[in-house]
């Protein structure tokens, strides 16, 4: 009967480096394909970031663009429009009416009320746009722009005044409000555009040096009808809210409470008295891109008929 060969050490070793060889094998599989797949994923990751990247950056210069565009649009139609009406002063006539008169005569709104209203025909500017109801001039400004309303207030934040889609908007009336501006507190809106188109010139307001020229301190508004001069009573900047655009007040004290919060909240040196007999006009633009507000409060001291 013959024996079974019994292995030798050597052999046993070489077996056993065997095994460990191929574990070692297939763990470098492992760990290489993890790190191919790693490496995948990080490639995805770059690509879709530089596609995210490049995405923003071509919406922001096709943004740019169109700006730029009707920024051009807004200028040309501005331009246009120039040739359709006049601004001329108007002294006062046998029809002039002086509004809610102080009896201390050393109010400054008798000095305010020596300035000649600023009429302008508004004919041609009703035939370009039906939508016309005034015209609002403020001195040393920009400001020099047909009044236009509409049934709703975000038509024209984003259409012009012939109309056509703009980003720069058009001044325009509070849709609340009576055409004739007969209500407690008119309002009227205008984008604050960097270009100082609309109501973009009306942050100067809030600088110490045009507070100082009392030539600044009015608002000249002439309708179809009527010339008005408001004599501005507080400034000052804002978030968002609805308080300040109440267009009508249920009562006298609820008025008289409103009164006295935007007076409260003046920024500038004009001191102008106010009660609640006065007739109230707002303008309201956007500071920047900051979401607040640039508020500017006036009150009707004199008006007449064309």
């Amino acid at each position: 009967m013959k024996k079974k060969a019994i292995e030798s050490p050597k052999n046993i070793k070489k077996k056993t480096t065997s095994k460990k060889g191929t574990t070692n094998k297939k763990k470098t599989k492992k760990v290489d394909n993890k790190t191919k797949k790693i490496n995948q994923l990080k490639k995805i990751l770059f690509y879709a970031l530089i596609t995210i990247i490049s995405i923003i950056l071509i919406i922001n210069v096709v943004d740019i663009f169109k700006w730029v565009i009707d920024t051009k649009k807004t200028n040309d139609l501005i331009n246009s429009i120039n040739e359709s009406y006049t601004i001329k002063d108007q002294e006062d006539t046998k029809d002039v009416k002086l509004i809610n008169s102080p009896k201390d005569k050393n109010n400054d709104y008798w000095n305010y009320i020596k300035m000649p209203f600023k009429s302008v025909d508004l004919t041609k500017l009703v035939k370009i746009n039906k939508d016309t109801i005034a015209f609002i001039h403020l001195n040393n400004s920009n400001i020099n722009y047909p009044i236009v309303q509409a049934n709703d207030n975000k038509y024209y934040l984003t259409h012009a005044f012939d109309k056509k889609k703009n980003r720069n908007g058009w001044i325009f009336l509070d849709f609340r409000n009576n055409p004739d501006f007969t209500d407690d507190n008119t309002i009227i809106y205008g984008h604050g555009l960097k270009n100082t188109t609309m109501f973009g010139t009306l942050k100067n307001l809030l600088k110490k040096k045009n507070q100082n020229n009392k030539d600044n301190h009015v608002i000249y508004i002439s309708t179809l009808t009527n010339d008005y001069l408001y004599q501005i009573f507080s400034i000052y900047t804002i978030k968002e809210e609805s308080y300040y655009i109440t267009p009508k007040f249920k009562t006298k004290e609820e008025k008289i409470n409103w009164l006295d919060t935007m007076k409260k909240r003046n920024v500038s040196s004009i001191n102008t008295s106010v009660d609640e007999n006065d007739k109230i006009l707002t303008l309201s633009t956007c500071q920047n891109n900051t979401g607040d507000r640039i508020v500017v409060h006036a009150k009707l001291i004199k008006m007449q008929k064309k």
